[in-house]
């Protein structure tokens, strides 16, 4: 039928089916208590979900993402809604039109977009209040721990983060972890977020402590590769030992998760104010 704009949508009603293609989407919707509104979700949800959310939904229907997801099978199902996230096929997304389907197609980049997206979602099934809330509960963590850095003062000086989203070819974390990173009293290597980076360039930058949060790697990120890469031997995080493994859905699932993103960047940061 159509594709939606997030400025397209108001209320819809709690009783609504939805199938959601992007794990960001179903772990919002899971914090929103709207947990039965779920009728099919991408596999790629597990990782994002506790233990007790995921059991929840374990009886609902589960297909890829917006980048393999077959349009009939969600189809099949139904839904007044589908939801999806980045990356999109284009492929897909016509696919699910020519079904028949609702698509809500989201887009975050910053904090502020997730907000966005929470509020959204909370208007489609009726639970505006929780949906603040949740808002405000995440911009609370950030708060707390910009305070924390404050009360403690120190030397003012800003340690240079790189994060890496993914490896062949290097391509540096989201708007939102660069956010994370400068709440947690660290500069984000003067390089643009969210875009494809070259050795040379993370070279230059030197940054004192390296990120490692590869898509769809769960907890297996590499950082003894990119130890072993030839000229990062010089950079200051191999020398000093700082290259870390973060759980990539900490850091790139857009939603209630970064709060965990946050409080892991602030460990690596500043092990000495915000112990494990």
């Amino acid at each position: 039928m159509a594709l939606l704009s997030t400025e397209s949508i108001r209320t819809y009603h709690r009783s609504m089916r939805i199938v959601s293609l992007a794990p960001n989407v179903t772990s919002i919707l899971v914090e929103l208590g709207a947990s039965e509104a779920l009728v099919g979700i991408t596999r790629w949800c597990k990782d994002v979900l506790s233990e007790d959310q995921f059991r929840r939904l374990s009886g609902v229907p589960q297909f890829d993402d917006c980048w393999n997801a077959d349009p009939a099978a969600v189809a099949a199902l139904g839904p007044d809604l589908v939801i999806g996230s980045v990356p999109y096929r284009a492929q897909v997304v016509d696919g699910l039109i020519a079904q028949g389907l609702r698509f809500l197609a989201t887009y975050p980049r910053c904090l502020a977009d997730i907000y966005a997206d929470i509020r959204l979602l909370g208007r489609i099934v009726d639970v505006t209040v929780r949906s603040e809330e949740l808002v405000s509960r995440m911009q609370t963590e950030i708060d707390a721990v910009r305070s924390r850095l404050a009360q403690a003062g120190g030397d003012g000086r800003r340690p240079r983060v790189y994060c890496e989203e993914w490896s062949n070819p290097l391509q540096n974390s989201q708007v939102w972890v660069e956010e994370l990173v400068a709440a947690c009293g660290g500069e984000f290597v003067p390089l643009p977020a969210a875009r494809k980076v070259s050795a040379k360039e993370v070279i230059a930058a030197d940054p004192d402590l390296i990120v490692v949060a590869w898509c769809g790697t769960h907890d297996r990120s590499r950082p003894d590769v990119v130890r072993r890469r030839p000229g990062w031997e010089g950079i200051a995080a191999v020398r000093s030992g700082r290259v870390h493994a973060v759980s990539d859905e900490l850091l790139n699932t857009p939603g209630p998760k970064l709060a965990d993103g946050l409080k892991t960047l602030a460990r690596l940061l500043h092990p000495e104010l915000f112990p494990a």
